[in-house]
């Protein structure tokens, strides 16, 4: 699986809607925040390699 970047676009309770940033693409992502760095905000900026998500 390809490395890919995100922004935190919303958070909505348990959920995190994310958009990616490293190519142009309207649609968001619904993650679990279980699967998200605790830290994260909205704005918060995320890349994604190897199953695992962290801030950048």
């Amino acid at each position: 699986m390809e490395p890919m970047d995100y922004i935190v676009e919303r958070i909505d309770g348990d959920y995190a809607h994310l958009k990616r940033i490293d190519i142009v693409c309207e649609d968001t992502v619904l993650v679990a925040r279980a699967l998200l760095p605790v830290e994260i905000d909205e704005g918060t900026k995320l890349h994604f390699e190897n199953l695992s998500y962290e801030i950048i």
